[in-house]
């Protein structure tokens, strides 16, 4: 469990591979250190164009082969990105997400050092009945109708986030959609308009490949991967409120985790279906 604390603006890069001190290194581990202190020292930083194959073979006296596994390898970390017909840049520096942390999605968001734009796409705002799995974490009957609030999250013009929520419509009768369309937070609007304030999160984080929808609405590379993280926002008495689902472009976050010990919600093998059905569909039984 990392401890609470003051956040980092972004994560460290760190090393790509762990080694044992005073191990030998290999031909293409020698390109990886250079490539390392290039980043770390300068005057390579985040998005600048790496050194060609030729550049590297000749500052660190390999062969090509060598520079392209060592580049390969640096790839494959999320160290440097390749942009097809352009060249190799190092990466851009990931964003802290705090994702368990109560509030809207700027709130779980550490400090950058650019000014972070964040703007929102509403796909969807309606009624329906949640899948048992749903039901379960919100304490609810699977009969009882819900909200389905689906948005797309930019950050500097680039689709980042894919975020729904699931809200009983029994705790908020009415939600705006011109509000959330405007940006507002989801969190603030049903605290101020129906009472329902965000004062725990537990939620369940894993590492996967996207859906073809997840990988078309956030622009997602062949062979990258997605952060997906599933939880229940809850008020001071404990009532579930939100059951949420927040989908990353791994490349681009570094997650912080810190909270309770005692778990309330479903355990990691019970996060499968996660869905709301139109209403008057009731879902199929186990």
């Amino acid at each position: 469990m990392i401890g609470a604390g003051e956040l980092p603006p972004v994560a460290p890069a760190g090393r790509i591979r762990g080694r044992r001190a005073g191990a030998p290194h290999l031909r293409y581990e020698q390109v990886i250190d250079l490539i390392e202190r290039l980043i770390a020292e300068g005057p390579l930083a985040p998005g600048s164009l790496l050194p060609s194959n030729r550049e590297l073979a000749e500052m660190a006296g390999v062969s090509l082969i060598t520079v392209r596994r060592a580049v390969d390898e640096c790839a494959r970390a999320g160290l440097v990105v390749r942009h097809q017909g352009v060249g190799t840049f190092v990466a851009p520096e990931r964003l802290v997400s705090e994702p368990a942390r109560a509030g809207g999605l700027r709130s779980t968001l550490a400090p950058s050092r650019g000014r972070l734009q964040v703007t929102t796409r509403v796909l969807a705002l309606e009624r329906g009945i949640p899948s048992q799995t749903v039901a379960r974490a919100l304490e609810i009957s699977p009969q009882e109708p819900v909200w389905k609030v689906e948005r797309l999250r930019l950050i500097r013009g680039r689709p980042m986030i894919h975020e729904q929520a699931v809200i009983p419509v029994r705790l908020a009768p009415v939600i705006d959609p011109a509000v959330l369309a405007a940006g507002a937070s989801l969190y603030a609007y049903l605290a101020e308009h129906h009472g329902l304030s965000d004062e725990n999160e537990e939620a369940f984080l894993e590492v996967r490949e996207p859906s073809r929808r997840e990988r078309r609405l956030l622009q997602v590379p062949a062979g990258d991967l997605v952060a997906r993280v599933r939880g229940v926002s809850r008020e001071r008495d404990g009532i579930a409120f939100d059951a949420f689902e927040q989908v990353y472009v791994a490349r681009h976050f570094a997650f912080y985790l810190s909270g309770q010990t005692t778990r309330r919600l479903l355990q990691p093998t019970d996060v499968g279906d996660w869905e709301v059905h139109p209403l008057g569909q009731l879902p199929e039984g186990p």
